[in-house]
């Protein structure tokens, strides 16, 4: 055994009540035992009271040292407590007291919500917030409260970044759903020549699988072999997320391979949810019995994304099967969401009153996610009076839904009912609701183009548009006919696939890949059908609901998302 492995074998054997004896039989007056007593005591729940006496019975007035190590031995509101009473008594904290307080209070996000700020601003006065230690545990506690920019003002002042602070800003960037954000400091952190760890890759593929970037994916994946961390569990199971969240289950399933049987739980599911969101249940069921001969158990998570994968192909009868599974078998007791599925798969395939029967009989109060699946499947097939129903219980959990409108009113188009898609926007419009702006990316050579509808930005935009005119007209000889309605044609996810063709976004044989922020519309839905066709190309299109992959003129969602 290692040295230092040694040490840590002897200190965790350390009995706390034989040290302490020892301590009263010498009459020891060594502070630095006395504060590793307490250390020693609060290392187990059932001692950590008798840390607190110690403290209490100090010989000595309590240095920072002696704070510091009762400050990290308790719950984050004692915690607390004791740091205002350790300022009071005019022992002034140290990087690693701030570092103990805010790790505690990360426990509780109610207390760290309140006291992050006031730590922040003491460490200010006290010229440590600019210091790596204390300045990467206020970025991280800011992130986790969800104060991101909060965050990266704290980062931008620290003095010596080391790839600690990196990795709290990048991790906790990913955490808020910043991806540009974590991906642009990921690249800093490199350009600056700062060590890259666990942590700061795993988050920077996070943030690429929020993007379904695939080519960054590639470039932190590379990264990671050039600093031997492809094999690290964290990072492993970040590359299958990554993958998986591309769309390439191929290159998420040689990722997690990769992991060379050391696969845990979160990896297996990982690898389970690529596979379901391609709706691939055969893969994922099969993956599922893998994994429970490896000696792993299943959890909420694995038997959502297997609900998951049943509800995107339509198999109504497994997704029955499996919820009853999961409790009867697997002792895991169904949630909200695994309901949900059952609700999907049942509305996929137009069994919409049964949908409708589950959503109001499960034994949860369906929430707007629920009816919302069920509103997509009323787009779908046309049924505006349940449509309608659906629309009103999403807006009795949430007024100011915007998507349930649009849907609803995509219904009411979809029959000709004009009169009442017009007076849903005036309902919108008095109730002051407003339609979430279509966003669309598309990557060309690892750098993201952000596109909006009728965006006139981008330095090519002539060119773009240009090519929009051009695949329309392809297009329309082909059968799509755009009902007059010429605006549809510059919605975002078109502009960002004409830039794609233009800047060779993908080369031959490879698919032209598109992110939208929102569900694509249907018209754009048909119009990518038809240049699939035109362009002889597969297209995939990652909305905010699931996988589009057209190719030949089909999409693999058949017409519902």
């Amino acid at each position: 055994m290692p040295p230092a492995a040694e040490r840590r074998a002897a200190a965790a054997a350390e009995d706390p009540g034989r040290t302490h004896a020892r301590l009263v039989k010498t009459a020891s007056g060594d502070r630095s035992l006395y504060n590793r007593l307490i250390t020693l005591y609060s290392r187990d729940s059932s001692t950590v009271a008798d840390a607190l006496r110690l403290f209490y019975r100090l010989p000595f007035a309590p240095s920072v040292v002696s704070w510091t190590a009762i400050i990290s031995a308790m719950d984050p509101a004692a915690a607390l407590h004791l740091f205002v009473s350790m300022v009071r008594s005019r022992t002034l904290p140290n990087q690693r007291t701030v570092a103990s307080l805010l790790g505690k209070c990360a426990a509780c996000p109610a207390v760290l919500s309140g006291a992050a700020p006031q730590i922040h601003s003491l460490s200010l006065k006290l010229c440590l917030s600019h210091l790596p230690f204390a300045g990467s545990a206020v970025v991280a506690s800011y992130c986790k409260v969800g104060r991101p920019l909060d965050a990266l003002k704290v980062f931008d002042e620290i003095d010596e970044k080391d790839e600690v602070c990196y990795a709290a800003a990048v991790v906790g960037l990913a955490q808020n759903r910043r991806p540009v954000d974590a991906l642009s400091l990921f690249a800093a952190m490199r350009a600056a020549a700062v060590e890259s760890t666990m942590y700061s890759v795993s988050g920077a593929l996070r943030s690429a699988a929020e993007m379904a970037a695939l080519e960054q994916a590639r470039l932190i994946h590379a990264h990671a072999m050039v600093v031997g961390l492809e094999a690290n569990l964290a990072v492993g199971t970040a590359l299958v997320d990554a993958y998986g969240k591309c769309g390439l289950v191929c290159d998420a399933q040689r990722a997690f391979d990769g992991l060379c049987g050391d696969a845990n739980v979160v990896a297996w599911n990982a690898l389970l949810s690529a596979y379901a969101q391609q709706g691939d249940a055969d893969h994922a069921l099969h993956a599922f019995d893998r994994m429970l001969g490896g000696g792993l158990k299943a959890n909420e998570y694995t038997f959502l994304a297997i609900l998951t994968a049943c509800s995107n192909a339509g198999l109504v009868s497994e997704a029955e099967r499996w919820l009853g599974l999961m409790s009867a078998e697997h002792g895991v007791t169904p949630a909200l969401e695994h309901y949900t599925c059952l609700v999907g798969a049942l509305a996929r395939v137009g069994r919409l009153e049964e949908a409708e029967r589950v959503a109001r009989l499960m034994p949860f109060e369906a929430d707007a996610a629920v009816w919302r699946t069920l509103l997509s499947a009323c787009v779908a097939h046309g049924d505006a009076g349940l449509g309608r129903t659906a629309c009103r219980r999403i807006l009795e959990v949430d007024p100011q839904d915007d998507s349930a409108y649009v849907m609803l009113a995509n219904v009411y188009a979809a029959a000709g009912r004009r009169d009442e898609v017009a007076e849903l926007w005036s309902t919108m419009r008095y109730r002051g609701v407003k339609k979430e702006g279509g966003r669309s990316w598309v990557e060309v050579r690892g750098e993201v183009h952000e596109f909006l509808a009728g965006d006139r930005r981008h330095t090519r935009a002539a060119e773009i548009y240009a090519k929009v005119e051009e695949l329309m007209g392809e297009v329309e000889r082909l059968g799509y006919e755009a009902g007059g309605r010429r605006e549809l044609w510059h919605h975002s996810e078109r502009l960002a696939l004409a830039y794609g063709l233009l800047s060779g976004g993908a080369p031959l044989g490879k698919p032209l890949r598109v992110v939208k922020n929102v569900r694509i519309c249907g018209d754009c839905h048909e119009a990518f059908r038809f240049m699939s066709r035109a362009l002889d190309r597969e297209i995939v299109v990652r909305d905010a609901n699931r996988y589009h992959r057209f190719e030949h003129g089909l999409c693999t969602c058949k017409g519902l998302w």
